[in-house]
């Protein structure tokens, strides 16, 4: 089970950071990822971290500005959100998959937590 949370809403420049919480499983059997999906707009990945949170990948568009970080011994993983835009606002939502295959594609991760509103005003 995952639960995301820390959203909300931010001006144009600052900064968030969202927790998952996993709970269940071997927490670092599994790669973790953020995804996130804006109205009218199809899931997009934004960020992905290995099992022991040695290796991380970023989507183009966030590079620079966010930071994946896991933190094993409490099951946790973050997202810490810097000089955020307006196209940054969407739900987002974090996920689990096994440690092997691509960390970029939506179809690979097997749970996913029930998302939380990130909203960014200009």
């Amino acid at each position: 089970q995952l639960q995301a949370s820390g959203g909300g809403l931010v001006q144009a420049g600052g900064s968030l950071r969202l927790s998952c919480a996993a709970s269940g499983r071997t927490f670092s059997n599994y790669a973790m990822g953020w995804f996130r999906q804006a109205p009218g707009k199809s899931r997009e990945f934004v960020a992905a971290i290995s099992g022991n949170g040695g290796s991380t990948y970023y989507a183009d568009s966030v590079k620079g500005r966010f930071t994946i970080s896991r933190g094993n011994a409490k099951n946790t993983v973050y997202l810490q959100m810097n000089s955020l835009r307006s196209e940054d606002t969407a739900v987002y939502y974090c996920a689990a998959k096994t440690l092997s295959g691509d960390y970029y594609s939506k179809f690979l991760y097997h749970y996913w937590g029930q998302g939380t509103q990130v909203t960014v005003s200009s």
